[in-house]
């Protein structure tokens, strides 16, 4: 009895759990359905979310990156001040940053500054006296140069970017105890690899250029600096084969005189532009004229001209003692095509400018023009000239502006002054 008893509460104890695991199974499916669902809404979100976290990964990181780039610059340029601090024992502190780059092309081969600031570095060591006109105090002049050739060719390049301002008594060069030699210019382009570049290289460093502090305040009074940039060279050693154009970069280190650096780009780049002999204020000007004549070989189109006031500084003042009542310049423009076989010389052209209705006529000045004997427009192909007259701003203002003038232009000449075009000159009118 005891035996059948057990027997029979066994086989309840089993059933039961039978019926509790069919039960089970049972109710599992429509929570795997729900599941299901939830896992494919979670799916669906899953599948959108990523895309808007790729996005907005995507944006953060092209703003790390542009934030890499400007901190990378700006790490640069604070590794630089921070050796310049270290080895001198002095203190420095950034009186003007330029945002303004500057770049000068020479037949494919590039020179640029990059970035510039104007330090001012105190108390330093007396061992670094000397370049600071032996005082311990004074400022610096960092730039960031790049020179690049885009040529086929291997060039060489001598970096003699020598700095001047109005007034200065000297130049100024790279003092290369302040910077890390391997971050130098001059390192880069020296003597011992022949200053070269090789055809589709560049190579990018700094500059030095110390001020003591008793001129400090005349070239923040001045504001702007000029920087010669010279021609490249084809051969290894013959620093006369030379290609391409030298210019002058002229660097705002104030905000003034920077914001005067970009208002001078407007006007024709005369000497009294590029040399920054003094100020120019624009009173009339005419552009994309295209007026053409043609002399022999020599399609010459006029371009545009410029009336501008012109107060020379200090330094230029006794060139123009003699036009006591102000002057006028008229700055003009030209395109000549040459398809003759010689090279034009254009510093060798001239011209001729009747105002008064006919009445009177002044020459050009060509001291004015910021050209060299070496600056021609070969043969079979077109360049720029520039013409520059000074007006006499009294006669200007009562008598000539209101009346025509006739600019005659030639005859064109070769790099030996020799008259290409028979005697041919090409006539004017500009207003």
């Amino acid at each position: 009895m005891k035996k059948f008893l057990f027997l029979f509460m066994m086989a309840c104890f089993f059933g039961g759990i039978l019926a509790g695991c069919g039960s089970t199974n049972t109710e599992a499916q429509p929570k795997e359905e729900k599941e299901e669902t939830s896992t494919d809404e979670l799916k669906e979100e899953t599948k959108e979310e990523p895309k808007e976290e790729s996005e907005d990964e995507s944006v953060e990181t092209e703003s790390v990156e542009e934030d890499n780039i400007e901190e990378t610059s700006t790490a640069g340029f604070s590794e630089v001040i921070n050796h310049m601090e270290e080895v001198s024992e002095g203190t420095a502190e950034i009186l003007f940053e330029g945002t303004e780059t500057f770049e000068h092309e020479m037949e494919g081969v590039t020179t640029s500054v990059d970035t510039y600031a104007l330090v001012e570095l105190t108390d330093f060591h007396t061992d670094f006296s000397i370049p600071f006109d032996d005082e311990t105090d004074g400022a610096v002049l960092l730039v960031q140069y790049t020179v690049k050739n885009d040529t086929e060719k291997d060039a060489y390049y001598m970096p003699s970017f020598y700095l001047t301002y109005t007034g200065a008594t000297k130049s100024f060069y790279n003092y290369k105890e302040l910077l890390p030699e391997e971050q130098q210019l001059p390192t880069l382009l020296s003597a011992s690899n022949d200053y070269l570049i090789e055809a589709g290289k560049s190579h990018t460093g700094y500059f030095a250029y110390p001020f003591g502090k008793s001129i400090l305040p005349q070239v923040l009074e001045e504001g702007i600096v000029s920087i010669e940039v010279p021609r490249p060279h084809a051969t290894k050693g013959d620093v006369n084969d030379n290609f391409g154009s030298e210019t002058t970069f002229h660097l705002g280190v104030t905000e003034a005189a920077s914001k005067k650096v970009t208002e001078n780009q407007s006007f024709y780049q005369d000497k009294l532009t590029t040399a920054n002999m003094g100020e120019k204020v624009m009173i009339e000007e005419q552009q994309d004229i295209g007026t053409t004549e043609t002399i022999s070989d020599f399609d010459i189109t006029l371009e545009g001209y410029q009336f501008t006031d012109f107060t020379p500084n200090e330094v230029e003042a006794p060139r123009f003692e003699n036009f006591t009542n102000g002057m006028v310049m008229l700055t003009v423009k030209f395109l000549i095509d040459n398809k003759s076989d010689a090279d034009i010389g254009i510093s060798s052209l001239g011209s001729k400018l009747t105002v008064n209705d006919g009445a009177q006529y002044m020459l050009d000045q060509g001291m004015l023009l910021d050209y060299g004997y070496d600056d021609v427009i070969a043969a079979g192909e077109s360049g720029e000239l520039l013409q520059i007259y000074v007006l006499d701003k009294e006669q200007y203002d009562k008598i000539w502006k209101e009346k025509s003038f006739e600019l005659e232009l030639g005859p064109m000449k070769d790099t030996s002054a020799k008259d290409i075009s028979k005697g041919k000159t090409a006539t004017f009118k500009l207003k």
